[in-house]
């Protein structure tokens, strides 16, 4: 199951915040075209199918397909000097 380090789970739980709802978090699913890799996006609550990641305070929904394929990656999290938030998924180790 795909995991979050630190940074990660505090960057998705400092967003979630920010939405109106208490059931929100990060949404990691195929994009519209299989070549462009996931797309990454806040979300009220999952959708139907997808696996819910829970580490402290951060909720990640990722789609079944996206599930497997994740399995065995880290979730991590960078911020700049502007406070824009990046995420990179690495191979667990």
């Amino acid at each position: 199951m795909l995991t979050l380090t630190e940074n990660a789970a505090t960057a998705v739980t400092h967003l979630a915040q920010r939405m109106s709802t208490d059931t929100g978090g990060l949404r990691i699913a195929q994009a519209a075209a299989p070549h462009e890799g996931y797309a990454v996006s806040l979300a009220d609550g999952p959708q139907q199918g997808d696996t819910v990641v829970q580490d402290g305070g951060a909720r990640v929904f990722v789609d079944a397909v996206s599930t497997v394929e994740l399995g065995d990656r880290v979730l991590d999290a960078h911020v700049d000097d502007e406070g824009g938030v990046g995420f990179a998924l690495a191979q667990r180790s």
